[in-house]
């Protein structure tokens, strides 16, 4: 059985359980993204399930408790680990440094950029010196992919549609991709300018 078949089967048990559903794909999402699986299939399948409004809903906080759990986790057990690897390397303290005063704005911008992995992200951000009230709050970057794809979970009408990677889309819906993509690229050029310049600012500081 591979991980589509069980998500998918998880997600049909999800489905039978009514009132309760909405708790167990919460916390099912939450395992997933801690456990480094893929979450693209969980938000489908919220569409499906919840449709659009409460899917987005329950996609955004399991995603937002289960990206904070894994900040906790790369911060407290594996911070300390890494920061001696890293100790001599001036570049990365200065990335560091300037992640920690504008944290907000970048964890903002790498949720919106696809180009970043959002399970090791959650990871590799509990490394550095940003806050986590900063990087909370950067999470409403991860609103319009999540309402993408749970809108097109929502175009599926049955779980075993996005299991076999048929999910149907309608000139709206390629549309709304296309809008999810420009702003993606955007977003990626954006904070790779912005990183670098506040890592030069940064190291230019340190050596004066």
């Amino acid at each position: 059985m591979n991980m589509q078949e069980i998500v998918n089967n998880a997600l049909t048990w999800i489905e039978q359980l009514g009132p309760w559903g909405a708790i167990a794909f919460i916390l099912l999402y939450n395992l997933a993204t801690v456990l480094f699986i893929p979450g693209s299939l969980l938000t489908l399948g919220g569409g499906v399930i919840f449709g659009v409004f409460w899917g987005s809903i329950y996609v955004f906080i399991a995603a937002t408790l289960g990206a904070t759990f894994a900040f906790l986790i790369g911060r407290y057990l594996t911070r300390d680990w890494v920061a001696k690897k890293i100790a001599d390397n001036s570049k990365f303290q200065a990335i560091d440094n300037a992640v920690a005063k504008e944290g907000f704005k970048i964890v903002l911008l790498t949720r919106l950029s696809p180009v970043f992995p959002f399970t090791l992200l959650n990871y590799a951000l509990g490394i550095t010196k940003v806050s986590l009230t900063d990087y909370i709050l950067g999470s409403i970057g991860m609103i319009p992919g999540t309402i993408m794809y749970v809108y097109l979970g929502s175009l599926a009408g049955n779980i075993a549609m996005i299991g076999a990677g048929n999910v149907p889309t309608n000139p709206q819906a390629e549309t709304a991709q296309w809008i999810i993509r420009i702003v993606g690229f955007i977003a990626t050029v954006a904070v790779t300018i912005y990183i670098t310049h506040l890592a030069k600012k940064s190291l230019q500081e340190s050596v004066q």
